[in-house]
């Protein structure tokens, strides 16, 4: 959403929870041959089984911030235990058998609980992305092509969304894609050697987003 809204200041974005879908020969004619003539690897389709999985069976807390946050919000804000359950739960469901320290775990139910906007401020942004005002973006907006924006995408097997690289392909230069064998959806606590790796390919010296510039129509630009 950062690089739809702002993409004269945020020239370069890592994710490793990719949204999108499949290339369709209208908007993506060259990845969609690709997508058709490509077999999808084993990483691929084990990460299609898991964003099929994850769908079905755990979009509950997603369609309920989408819809009614306030509902939830107030039991959040009300009970110390209501949230620890609430974070815990997707601490859990969400990473590769990650062996999560009671300190940590308190540590991040501890950030939401004693922020000044307090744990209901961050289920906003999910209703505020899928209910934009009229003259607003759209959600998925964001998920379309963006140009001027470079992307690099890792995928992790037990993240939420687990996408062939052709449909990473779609929403923008991705210049990189790591395909990783261990991790979930928060890889910078599982595994942050591997996103510095990642970092570090792209960005570096030698890296395809190494040099930006200010080009003559005022945006900044990378040489690749």
């Amino acid at each position: 959403m950062i690089a739809l809204l702002y993409p004269s200041h945020c020239k370069v974005s890592r994710l490793n929870v990719a949204e999108g879908k499949a290339p369709s020969f209208w908007k993506h004619p060259v990845l969609a041959l690709k997508h058709l003539l490509t077999p999808y690897s084993a990483h691929e389709r084990a990460g299609l089984e898991r964003t099929a999985y994850h769908r079905k069976n755990g979009m509950g807390y997603d369609m309920l911030q989408q819809t009614k946050p306030q509902t939830i919000a107030c039991a959040l804000a009300d009970s110390p235990v209501a949230l620890s359950a609430w974070i815990y739960e997707k601490l859990h469901e969400w990473t590769d058998d990650y062996p999560w320290a009671d300190d940590e775990i308190l540590t991040w139910v501890s950030i939401y609980w004693h922020s000044t906007a307090g744990p209901a401020a961050s289920l906003r942004i999910y209703y505020e992305t899928t209910h934009p005002p009229t003259d607003g973006l759209a959600y998925d907006r964001a998920l379309s092509y963006i140009p001027y924006v470079i992307y690099g995408v890792a995928h992790f097997p037990k993240d939420l969304t687990v996408l062939p690289n052709t449909w990473a392909a779609t929403l923008g230069n991705v210049i990189l894609q790591s395909r990783n064998p261990h991790g979930g959806h928060f890889a910078a606590v599982e595994h942050p050697e591997l996103i510095v790796r990642d970092l570090q390919a792209r960005q570096g010296k030698g890296g395809r987003a190494y040099v930006c510039v200010r080009a003559s129509d005022g945006l900044v630009k990378c040489r690749l």
